[in-house]
C-alpha cells in the first residue's frame, strides 16, 4: 500500500464530489415537502439524514481512491 500521506486538498474534494449532489438531492426531494415546517425543523431533518450518510459514504470514498489521494 501506498505510504505517501494523503493531500488534503483531494480528500477535501471526494467529499465535497459526494456532498454537493446529496445536498442538492435534498433540496429537490425533501425541501418541498417540509417547507411549511420552521426552519430549525427543516435544519434537524436534513441534518439527520445527511450526517449519517457522510459518516458512513465519505470514508468508503477515501479508501476507493485512496491511492489517487496519497499520490
Amino acid at each position: 500500500m501506498n505510504q505517501n500521506p494523503p493531500k488534503r486538498w483531494k480528500m477535501l474534494l471526494i467529499s465535497w464530489l459526494f456532498v454537493y449532489p446529496v445536498i442538492n438531492i435534498l433540496f429537490a426531494t425533501l425541501f418541498p415537502i417540509i417547507q411549511n415546517l420552521p426552519q430549525l425543523v427543516k435544519t434537524l431533518i436534513f441534518t439527520v439524514i445527511l450526517v449519517p450518510l457522510m459518516g458512513v459514504c465519505i470514508p468508503m470514498l477515501h479508501k476507493k481512491f485512496w491511492n489517487w489521494i496519497t499520490k
